[in-house]
């Protein structure tokens, strides 16, 4: 077979049988041209299963050189392997010759994080007398409370918030679904929004269902989300970079901070990978001296 037939059997595999988004699904077919054209200038005539760990291993080497950043080479391994994944589930190999590759090293970076202060502080500037202003405040509450998405976030529906038992059916990454616990103000916040905002809006055809509308009674985008959380960050004089993925990680942080199991922030999170959730295990380091003082047997305080 030839790369054009591979390529769209592996296209065809991450749409039905992964359903991965248009977005992944793009990355990884461009990472797959990449290779193919390197392919068709230093080896010609081999074929996708032809390729051996030093083809693969000389081809990394060559987009290093380029001067490709670390994040994109190892995107792009990431890439190679899932296409060799395919072909080892299609029978098409039997050895995946990227098992012994190895990306660059990469340095995790902890994103900025609020403490509850300035949460609150950001709560606290939302106008309530504005026409949006309580929709804005329960959306706000919902991302700090859930650790939601941004793309979760202006997805969510009705349907799948249970206000009685406290929590919310979010649908993730590759259309996988999680239950997420909701905390009281955050289902007050939302109910009052319903009653005496959003059932006031002229919804159009398609958002019924959709929680959070526009005024126009469309469902929100994530520029408008990122535009209010912005606003808000400014009106309470924080200084940080703010983003939706600040709620994120300051909801993640203050749990595993406040005794909650690492598990049940991934599940929260809908992490795959406890590593992934690892991350947001960081602590301040006043936190971290309190913890060595107070429980190692041989610290004195000063």
């Amino acid at each position: 077979m030839s790369w054009k037939a591979y390529s769209n059997g592996f296209k065809a595999y991450m749409k039905l049988e992964r359903s991965l988004s248009g977005n992944s699904i793009e990355a990884y077919m461009h990472d797959l041209s990449l290779l193919y054209q390197w392919m068709s200038k230093h080896n010609p005539n081999v074929m996708p299963e032809l390729v051996t760990p030093d083809m693969l291993s000389a081809f990394i080497q060559d987009i290093h050189k380029m001067g490709m950043g670390d994040r994109s080479q190892a995107r792009i391994l990431s890439g190679l392997r899932a296409f060799y994944k395919y072909l080892l589930l299609e029978d098409v190999i039997n050895d995946d010759p990227t098992e012994l590759l190895e990306g660059p090293k990469l340095s995790r970076k902890i994103p900025e994080v609020l403490n509850y202060e300035e949460i609150a502080a950001m709560l606290d500037t939302i106008d309530l007398s504005e026409e949006q202003g309580h929709r804005n405040r329960a959306l706000l509450e919902t991302l700090y409370a859930c650790g939601l998405r941004v793309s979760e976030l202006i997805n969510l529906k009705i349907s799948n918030f249970y206000y009685t038992e406290g929590f919310v059916r979010v649908i993730g990454k590759n259309n996988k679904e999680r239950i997420v616990p909701i905390g009281e103000e955050a289902v007050q916040q939302n109910l009052y929004y319903l009653k005496n905002q959003r059932s006031h809006l002229n919804i159009q055809s398609g958002h019924e269902d959709i929680l959070y509308l526009n005024r126009r009674g469309k469902g929100l985008s994530r520029v408008m989300v990122f535009y209010i959380i912005k606003k808000a960050a400014e009106q309470a004089g924080i200084k940080k970079k703010v983003s939706p993925h600040t709620f994120r990680h300051s909801f993640a942080t203050h749990l595993v901070e406040g005794g909650a199991d690492l598990r049940a922030v991934q599940d929260m999170l809908g992490h795959e990978s406890i590593l992934t959730t690892e991350i947001y295990t960081h602590l301040d380091t006043n936190f971290l001296r309190e913890t060595l003082l107070n429980f190692h047997p041989r610290s004195t305080r000063d």
